[in-house]
């Protein structure tokens, strides 16, 4: 039986991915250190003979044998990656070194989860893997955007110098079921925003656009990258695109909330426009999502209803 170990194994993409190795016959480790990630998403693997869960930080050194590692360890929200951005940086960077490490020892094959911030504010409209990226590299934003650039540098160097074998996906906004209640995306803020009937706040004109990308979808380009011949990086993602107040409409529509919309200032370095062309994916992986925004937000508010009703 092969072995997939995922760091970031108890988060929100990580945990959907541990079920679906699972499902595919796959021995799974789930690697994590709880800072952002929690075991309730995984209290339902737990003493199942095909799965072990390792407390640990990536940050430090790790002997774990497996024919392919996930590498998700990192928080992906604004609100969490800023809230202690060096270690942040040193998660992305030394995380990720630590992994392909481990990966040239034991001859793993290794998928890094880069982001779609690599782009920052696009100067490209969708943005394909060839365009170069508009980052401010000493913006509060930078050590999440600059520390996956700099994971990706690392994963490339090692294929070349070492010959790793490497897989990278430049992940776009993902949506579903077990977001934390205080993650700080906008998908999870506007529904508990909408639950709780408070003003849904939206920042800027709520003209600027992201698109939204159901969890299984994004699970199905991972497993179709790392079992693939593709080494990317490769877009995953939705590219169905929405407004701001696009999407706050349709979430105040199927909770039902009376909340109201309130405009804030915009974030700093925050993208105008995110969607991703998914070209190379559907070309190279036979890739594309089909879960429309309508029709993954509804699973998601029921999550997020019993979620919130568990934390009042």
């Amino acid at each position: 039986m092969k072995t997939a170990l995922v760091t970031g194994g108890a988060g929100f993409v990580g945990s959907h991915l541990c079920d679906r190795l699972l499902r595919e016959g796959l021995s799974v480790i789930a690697m994590d250190d709880l800072s952002t990630g929690s075991r309730v998403n995984i209290t339902h693997l737990m003493g199942r003979k095909d799965f072990r869960f390792v407390l640990q930080d990536v940050t430090n050194p790790f002997e774990i044998q497996a024919d392919y590692i996930f590498h998700l360890a990192c928080p992906a929200s604004p609100v969490q990656y800023q809230k202690n951005p060096i270690k942040t940086v040193v998660t992305n960077v030394v995380g990720t070194l630590n992994g392909l490490s481990l990966a040239s020892r034991i001859g793993a094959r290794f998928l890094m989860a880069s982001t779609s911030e690599v782009y920052g504010d696009p100067d490209v409209h969708p943005q394909p893997e060839t365009y170069k990226g508009s980052v401010n590299p000493t913006g509060p934003r930078a050590c999440y955007d600059e520390g996956k650039r700099c994971a990706e540098t690392l994963c490339f160097d090692h294929y070349r110098e070492a010959g790793v074998d490497i897989r990278v996906a430049r992940i776009f906004n993902t949506y579903g079921p077990r977001m934390a209640v205080n993650d700080g995306r906008v998908v999870s803020n506007f529904i508990v925003q909408a639950l709780r009937g408070e003003d849904i706040t939206v920042y800027g004109d709520g003209k600027q656009t992201r698109s939204f990308c159901y969890v299984d979808d994004l699970v199905e380009g991972l497993c179709r990258l790392m079992f693939g011949d593709e080494i990317g990086p490769v877009n995953l993602g939705n590219p169905g695109e929405f407004t701001m107040l696009e999407l706050a409409e349709q979430v105040v529509e199927l909770t039902g909330s009376s909340s109201r919309l309130v405009k804030r200032p915009l974030p700093q370095d925050d993208p105008k426009q995110r969607r991703p062309d998914i070209t190379k994916a559907k070309e190279r992986l036979g890739y594309e999502p089909r879960v429309p925004l309508r029709e993954g937000l509804p699973p998601t508010i029921e999550y997020f209803r019993r979620a919130v009703a568990n934390a009042g």
